[in-house]
């Protein structure tokens, strides 16, 4: 069964314009569906949304929206004039890589909003009209950094844990009511932002770093089957080693001293990653 007969004519992924977003665009822009391309800059959108209408001959929508804003996912609901969305892919993310103390209370909520408050209400608008019809799938982007405590990405690695206990509680409510929920929870990923905050080596035994439309396929395979997945093989070592096998304590030190060592430069001269 394809994957618009499934669920739909229609998907909308917030933060299209690179990265794993981009990749989720070209995937289901093969799969036939309709796409809402979301993001702040609508210049990246069009560009991305030209490439994908003449290849696949889709229509395709693209919206800026600044999803860090706290009636974001009532603005966009406005935008959309009723469109019908059946797939929603929420993988925008704001992150900060530095000391606690030395992110401000106003990115601090940035990050709250992107990536805990937004996607709820986006949920909440996009996923009732798809539980009256009886169809329709939600992916959240997860990451490995909330499994246990992360050193220096402390508020983005404690979102990212709520997207991922999100995805899998309503995976338990909505399983069995033709609506697939799945986390979809990454490790280092080769996208631009990664890329831009130039990570130092993370040690020889770190899981190799994957790249976006790697993680796209693998979280579509499992899209219906799984409440959540760790993408990549090396990642799924490392999350069972640090999760099963070694003392918490042991874990979130692990985590801490892996960051402290990729981006030790920012960290010491207060320089923090931000995106």
């Amino acid at each position: 069964m394809s994957l618009s007969h499934k669920y739909g004519p229609c998907a909308l992924i917030a933060g299209a314009s690179e990265g794993i977003g981009a990749a989720f665009a070209r995937h289901l822009a093969e799969e036939g569906i309709d796409l809402v391309l979301v993001a702040r800059r609508k210049e990246p959108l069009e560009k991305l949304a030209s490439l994908l209408i003449e290849k696949y001959r889709i229509n395709v929508e693209c919206i800026a929206c600044d999803l860090s804003e706290d009636n974001s996912a009532f603005s966009l609901k406005e935008t959309l004039r009723g469109k019908e969305v059946s797939l929603l892919v929420y993988n925008a993310a704001h992150s900060y890589i530095g000391r606690f103390e030395k992110n401000s209370p106003e990115n601090h909520k940035k990050i709250a909003v992107t990536n805990m408050i937004t996607p709820v209400n986006m949920i909440h608008l996009l996923g009732e009209p798809m539980l009256k019809k009886g169809r329709g799938a939600i992916i959240l982007m997860a990451s490995l950094a909330g499994f246990q405590g992360s050193g220096f990405l402390s508020a983005y690695a404690a979102s990212k844990a709520f997207l991922r206990v999100m995805a899998e509680s309503l995976w338990y409510e909505w399983k069995d009511k033709g609506v697939d929920v799945i986390a979809c929870c990454a490790g280092a990923t080769a996208t631009p932002n990664y890329i831009e905050t130039k990570p130092g080596k993370s040690g020889f035994f770190a899981p190799a770093v994957m790249n976006p439309d790697q993680v796209v396929r693998e979280c579509m395979k499992q899209l219906g089957k799984k409440p959540s997945i760790i993408t990549g093989r090396g990642n799924r070592i490392a999350s069972f080693v640090m999760q099963k096998l070694l003392p918490r304590k042991m874990a979130i030190n692990i985590m801490g001293d892996t960051t402290r060592k990729m981006y030790r430069q920012q960290i010491e001269n207060n320089k923090p990653g931000v995106n």
